[in-house]
């Protein structure tokens, strides 16, 4: 069959591709620029946000681009194990979804990246990693204990390190509405594993970004007293912590405090930016129809390690007000870090044994 599309670096290898001499790039260091989005369908950006999504990174130019809810399935056919770090290719409807993926990934800017995926068995969650040619990282895994190949359930992790520091991307599970196996168990162990893999990671500075569903203080949602009381099916939690949206539970803004003060982490955004800012202080908002209208939520993240802080450039929200512009077709807008440059000598460059 005629190839409509130029061949990639299996997805997901931890192994760096062979490039022919037209196709090696010099390394240049270590990446400086990030971009963090929660895409809700990945394909369905490509097929209907890609121009206005291109031109965003073609300008900002992101060293690493990190994306969430992929909802891609992983390789493998229907009963048989899957292959979290290879997109599904085994019927007519995966195979022509990978092809428009990939001829979109193949063009510029993309085409610049390496990318790496994390994926789940069905449409849903699922991670994917894309770092420039010229930065690549000396290690990749796909959990959060460094276990070569394996993955997270879901997809949720990426974590890439490079010499002087290590990159972590994750799409965390949603809280839920009650206490059931789903709900408030998962999103309490999952912050625990988080805790325990910050605290035995401080070898190396930590870039921590992604869609960390949780706003941290009420500065970080547009009406606190909304979210607060926020109720599914009249529904009340037995836990007084545990009442409100999921990702404002009072539960879950102390665990991630825990994680941040315990971890020596900043949370980037709020770093540089200490008043509420109704027009672009957020990353999440509702739908512009029903209740959920003009309700925003800060829930995508850029957190670094405080020997990190004084490397902030900049850290800022794309999107803005409550018509989703800058959003792409998501409900989530990108999230972009800059840090400076770290000097040779600099004691922001050193990582202790």
């Amino acid at each position: 069959m005629k190839r409509f599309f130029k061949p990639v670096a299996k997805e997901g290898s931890s192994k760096k591709p062979c490039l022919s001499q037209a196709e090696k790039v010099e390394e240049k260091g270590e990446p400086s620029k990030f971009m963090t989005w929660n895409a809700n369908s990945f394909l369905l950006r490509v097929k209907n946000n890609w121009p206005e999504f291109t031109n965003f990174v073609t300008t900002f130019d992101p060293d690493v681009i990190a994306i969430q809810e992929v909802r891609m399935p992983a390789a493998g056919s229907k009963g048989a194990p899957k292959n979290p770090g290879e997109l599904k290719d085994d019927t007519s409807s995966s195979r022509e979804e990978k092809q428009i993926l990939m001829r979109a990934l193949s063009s510029p800017p993309f085409a610049n990246y390496r990318v790496w995926w994390s994926l789940a068995d069905s449409k849903y969650a699922g991670t994917a990693l894309f770092v420039k040619k010229c930065f690549q990282p000396k290690k990749v895994f796909f959990n959060l204990d460094r276990i070569a190949s394996k993955h997270e359930p879901d997809g949720r992790v990426i974590l890439a390190e490079f010499d002087t520091f290590q990159l972590l991307n994750t799409y965390a599970p949603n809280n839920g509405w009650k206490e059931e196996e789903n709900s408030f168990p998962r999103r309490r162990k999952w912050d625990k594993r988080i805790l325990e893999f910050v605290l035995r990671s401080s070898d190396k500075p930590l870039v921590w970004c992604g869609d960390l569903n949780v706003s941290h203080e009420e500065i970080d949602v547009s009406h606190p007293e909304f979210f607060s009381a926020a109720k599914l099916n009249a529904y009340v939690p037995p836990n007084k912590e545990d009442c409100g949206q999921p990702g404002f539970t009072l539960a879950e803004r102390r665990r991630f405090g825990t994680i941040l003060k315990e971890g020596k982490l900043i949370d980037a955004y709020r770093f540089q930016h200490k008043e509420k800012d109704m027009e672009r202080g957020f990353s999440w908002s509702g739908n512009p129809i029903g209740k959920y209208r003009g309700k925003r939520m800060r829930i995508d993240y850029f957190v670094v390690s405080e020997k990190l802080k004084d490397r902030i450039v900049e850290c800022e929200m794309h999107g803005q007000g409550i018509e989703l512009e800058g959003f792409y077709g998501s409900d989530h807008c990108p999230v972009r870090l800059e840090l400076s440059h770290a000097c040779p000598n600099s004691k922001h460059n050193e990582v202790s044994n």
